[in-house]
Formats: structure tokens, sequence, C-alpha cells
């Protein structure tokens, strides 16, 4: 690159003896600077002589002379201004700075003063008296039971395109990574090539049918598992799809992925331990690998987890408990209960209606504008409306079954709600996309 300067700079010093009366902008254009770089190199090549070969190297932009160095009493004067502030609060370096040149005329030290606040900044930084706070320390997670507690999240493997389509018709194939928060093992990898709120509900119900039911799942806050019909607030199908099963589930906080640590951990080994490793272009590529991955990571990799003593999970955990089978019955209303006393503000549209989830509620028009809020009373199922902190009337929760079904019957219904809420999810969404330009 230096050496590239000087050729430049070189022909600007040729173009000038050559054409003394061109302007600045017209030296720019032929060596192609800008004309800040022809002015600046212009008037040095001027006072220097015209065969100096020196001129035309960089000089070193290091102070050609030192500062001057602050003497101790200076400093002194400068923390006693901190410490003893004259005024009525804690004075900054800008502050110091005045206190201390209005000191200097009245009791002179016939020292050198520092002009720079950062001067000033540095001497109390130095002297500990710029306060900087610790950073927290973590705090882990404690260590759950075996197969109590699991944690889910997606993960992209690779792009695919399916028989007799179009290369433009290319998915994602994704892995729903299932990892249990006891001993680290893998509970199940599944891979598909249409994830949405109705397979992942049917993907996991295989999962739960082959290894019993955990105590509690949690998962971050992804479309497939929290898309809503209305808000967002309200619990969606497969929120609901787990309490019904008596599964409690635990949603994490936006931008919360810690809570999620140890799904996100496998995400990472998966990631560069086997998908930069095998590159998979195929969907049955995929399946291949996540059953080779699922072995290999639970009997042969070793786990540097506080509960596996960096030793494979399933073999510092040989046997794990038995899970509690899928319910053979299923009350589909169960999920009510994670709702119980819960409060939904909602806006009243000029219709007069309100909506819950995918169903409206009639509230009135005359209330055209107004917040009401919604408590859920499950004892008799129903919203109570409030306006302005004033009970305002009840409604009966719609879409309740009111019955008990096997689980077969209700893993349809749930699974047609779910379509119907991705639906009216994604043309929600397709109506805030903006305007291609």
């Amino acid at each position: 690159m230096e050496e590239q300067w000087q050729a430049d700079r070189a022909r600007l010093r040729k173009l000038r003896q050559a054409h003394p009366t061109w302007s600045q902008r017209k030296l720019a254009q032929e060596t192609k600077r800008s004309v800040t770089w022809v002015k600046k190199w212009r008037k040095r090549l001027d006072e220097a002589d015209p065969g100096d070969q020196e001129v035309l190297k960089s000089r070193s932009r290091r102070p050609k002379e030192a500062g001057s160095p602050i003497e101790a009493p200076v400093v002194e004067r400068i923390l006693a201004i901190r410490d003893n502030p004259p005024i009525n609060r804690s004075p900054g370096p800008l502050a110091i700075k005045y206190f201390l040149h209005k000191q200097e005329k009245e009791d002179p030290l016939n020292c050198y003063l520092p002009t720079s606040t950062s001067t000033i900044w540095r001497i109390l930084d130095e002297h500990q008296r710029i306060y900087r706070p610790k950073p927290p320390e973590p705090e882990p997670l404690p260590l759950a039971e075996p197969m109590e507690i699991w944690q889910i999240d997606f993960k992209d493997v690779t792009i695919v395109r399916r028989p007799q389509e179009t290369d433009t018709q290319q998915h994602f194939v994704e892995t729903l990574n299932i990892v249990d928060t006891g001993p680290s093992i893998l509970v199940d990898n599944p891979a598909r090539l249409d994830f949405n709120a109705e397979t992942t509900i049917r993907t996991l119900t295989t999962v739960l049918q082959t290894v019993g039911c955990p105590r509690q799942i949690t998962f971050d806050r992804d479309t497939r598992f929290m898309a809503s019909a209305s808000t967002g607030d309200f619990p969606a199908p497969f929120v609901r799809f787990l309490a019904c099963l008596g599964i409690k589930p635990n949603i994490c906080p936006p931008q919360r992925s810690d809570l999620n640590c140890y799904v996100e951990r496998y995400n990472k080994t998966y990631k560069y331990e086997t998908i930069f490793i095998c590159r998979p272009e195929t969907y049955e590529q995929v399946i291949d690998m996540n059953l080779d991955e699922k072995y290999y990571y639970n009997y042969h990799r070793p786990n540097q987890a506080r509960s596996c003593g960096n030793q494979p999970p399933r073999l510092a955990f040989p046997s794990l408990p038995t899970l509690p089978p899928v319910p053979e019955m299923v009350d589909p209303d169960r999920w009510l209960e994670t709702v119980d006393g819960e409060l939904f503000t909602r806006r009243v549209n000029a219709a007069g209606t309100v909506q819950v989830d995918k169903y409206k509620y009639y509230i009135g028009r005359a209330y055209h504008g107004r917040t009401v809020v919604l408590q859920v009373d499950v004892a008799n199922k129903q919203f109570n409306v409030e306006l302005a902190k004033k009970p305002l009337k009840t409604i009966p929760i719609k879409g309740l079954e009111h019955g008990r079904m096997t689980f077969d019957e209700y893993l349809e219904f749930i699974c047609k709600q779910a379509v119907s809420v991705w639906r009216l999810y994604l043309r929600k969404q397709r109506r805030y996309l903006p305007l291609a330009v």
C-alpha cells in the first residue's frame, strides 16, 4: 500500500511540473484521488526540492515532542477537588479543569496544568476515583432430575428442493432438537421440510409417545410455538397442547436465550461438529446424519456438563427413569388453568368487538376506541370484562369442548386449531409486509 501511495505522489509531482496551471480538481481527476489529498500533497511537494525522494514517503503521525508530564502537586490538587468538591455535587473532568485553573490563579503551583479532560479522567481512573461496577457473576441453572425438564429449539440444517420442483422452490431442512437439562441427553432430533404450528405438534407427539411426558418443556418465542391469531399474549395451540397433557410450558422472555442454554449449546455443537463436517445436501442425508449424531452424542462424545463429568451422557447415566406415557383421555379445556385470573387488554373496534385468539367477542358499539380488560374466570369458564376499573359484563369463553376425548381425537382437534391460527397469523404478517420498491 505504501508503494502505491509513493507512486501516486510521484505522479502528482510530475503533473505539477508539466502543468503548473492545472486546478486541484483537474489534478484529482488525473491522479484518481480526492481534492483534499491533492491540496495536502501539492503544498508539501511545492515546499520540497524537486528531486527530493524522501518527501514522497509517508510521515509518522507520532507527536514530534512528548507532552509535558503531570507533576505530583497537580495530581494531588485534582484529587482534592474530586474528594472535597467546592460545589454540591461530585465534579467531573470538565468541572475539575475549571476549578484547577481557577485555583492556579489564587495559589499558583508553577507547574504544567492539563488542558484536556481526557487527561484528568485518566488521573481519576488511575487513583480509583472512577466507579467501575464489577460484572455480574453468572449464576448456573440448578440441576434438574433426569428426564424431568426438556428444552427444545429449531435448527436450520441445509436447503434442498423437493423432487419435480424448480430450483426456485427450495425448502429449509430443519431439526427440532430436544435436550434434557438433567444429564444433557439428546432426547431426539427429528427433521422435517415443513415445520409449522401443526407439524411441530405432530412431531413432538411422536417423541412423547416414544419417550414419555416430562414435567416441563422450555422453548423460546419462535412463531411455530407462539403464533397466535390475536396479539400473541393468549396461549397458542402449542402451549395449550402441552398444558392439556400435564406438561408445564416454560416460555423464555424475549432476548433471553441463556434460559434455553442447554439446547442452544447443543445447537452450536450440532452446527460445527456435525453439519459442517457431513455437509448434507438432501433430506434423506439429513435423516441418516441425525441418527448417527444422536447415537454418537449420547454414547461416545464426552460432555463437559456438570452432571456428566466429562463422560458421554448415557455412560454417566446408564439408567433413566421411566416417564409417564401420553394419557389415553384428555381434557381439551385443561389449559384454562394456566391462565386463571390473568388479564388481557383489548381495544374495541368499530363493530364493537374484540378478538381473543381466533374468536370475536361483542362488547358494544358505544365503546368503540375504548380499551377493556378481560379477566379469565376458569370456575365459570368466562371472561369478566372491565372498563375503567369497573365491571362491564361477563362473556362465555368460546372454543371450549366441555368434555373429555381420546388422545387421538384431541390430537386432530388441536392440530385443526393450529392450522387455523397459523393461517390467520400468516395472513396478518402479509398485511404488514413492506411493499417492493
